[in-house]
């Protein structure tokens, strides 16, 4: 059954438009817009919305206007229900969202028209919507590939094994889920991470395999990959690839601002760059080389710690080591290839 949430400063109006509805629907109500977006907020979200325009505080107009900005609200449809009957006010609600306008005094019969109306055309959108994932899964499931395999070629021209982008990509959504991020951005990252170092593509290759100390030139040089992969991504308009370039970026900062290519600091850097510091770095960390022996698990949990607040968001690094046997599990799961040493 179809929820309906109900959003109207009047006591009887809601009563009316309950006892209306609720023979063929779940109601909710709200009797201010702070109330309803509040309840929406919380992962409540109806399928359908009757708000009332005039209303203290915040007006219907904002409350639309704000459920319509947010991309996990924006679809949510909006029938304005109000006492403005004039024709510029019907355009200014339509203008900014809405599905409908219903005028009060209403009417059960009209109500229940829009109503229904608004809700067929909704299960017509998401059968559609059903059927086109189930035909574009292949597609999805390519573009993750190819981003895994572009990942895979800059960590390859790094002396660093293919498991290293599957586990670093793990412990971003480990941390992604731990500080509570909502599972679309949450997928982001862990889509993204791979393309971390993608501009090592454009890092000569004496520089990167170079076993002895690097020149402050050569350094330099390498300190310029996050700006090479930040190009090489571009910008778009997607929201992987715009979430992947910022990840290319920031990677590198460090959070007492000491990092590169930018030398940011605090929040200034991005979240994404953030949560990638930790999980690539305690990667590096925990994994065989052809120049190192891995860390053990206690040494490089200890480098974390000791690394709050310099290297590290200190939040981030304490949602991270509060998930030890997940990150054990994924160390199991995704052991590296033999390293061929050359």
């Amino acid at each position: 059954m179809e929820t309906i949430l109900i959003v109207d400063d009047t006591p009887e109006n809601i009563m009316l438009l309950s006892e209306i509805l609720k023979p063929f629907y779940k109601v909710k109500v709200a009797n201010s817009g702070v109330k309803a977006l509040n309840l929406i907020a919380s992962g409540d979200i109806p399928d359908l919305i009757l708000l009332d325009i005039m209303m203290p505080i915040m007006s219907g107009y904002e409350v639309c206007k704000k459920l319509k900005n947010d991309p996990l609200t924006r679809n949510i449809p909006i029938i304005f229900v109000t006492a403005l009957n004039d024709y510029e006010d019907e355009a200014e609600g339509l203008g900014i969202g809405a599905v409908d306008y219903i005028t009060k005094p209403v009417h059960a019969s009209i109500v229940l028209a829009r109503v229904n109306t608004q809700i067929m055309l909704l299960q017509y959108q998401r059968n559609l919507e059903q059927k086109l994932e189930e035909r574009t899964e292949e597609i999805v499931l390519t573009r993750m590939e190819v981003i895994r395999q572009l990942g895979r070629a800059a960590e390859y021209k790094d002396n660093e094994t293919g498991t290293h982008i599957l586990r670093m990509s793990a412990y971003t959504k480990i941390i992604a889920q731990k500080i509570g991020l909502d599972n679309v951005r949450t997928e982001l990252l862990f889509l993204s991470a791979p393309m971390h170092d993608i501009g090592k593509i454009g890092t000569p290759d004496h520089i990167l395999k170079k076993e002895s100390a690097l020149s402050p030139e050569e350094w330099a040089i390498v300190k310029a990959h996050p700006i090479h992969g930040a190009e090489i991504i571009g910008k778009h308009q997607s929201s992987l690839l715009q979430t992947a370039r910022i990840v290319a970026l920031t990677h590198h900062e460090r959070y007492d601002g000491t990092g590169y290519p930018y030398g940011i600091k605090g929040y200034d850097i991005p979240l994404a760059g953030r949560i990638v510091a930790i999980a690539d770095v305690f990667d590096a960390l925990t994994s065989k080389r052809p120049y190192k022996e891995p860390w053990s698990l206690e040494r490089a949990v200890e480098y974390l710690v000791s690394e709050k607040g310099k290297h590290f968001d200190p939040e981030l690094v304490d949602a991270f080591l509060a998930c030890m046997d997940e990150i054990k599990e994924i160390m199991a799961q995704f052991q590296d290839e033999p390293i061929a040493l050359i």
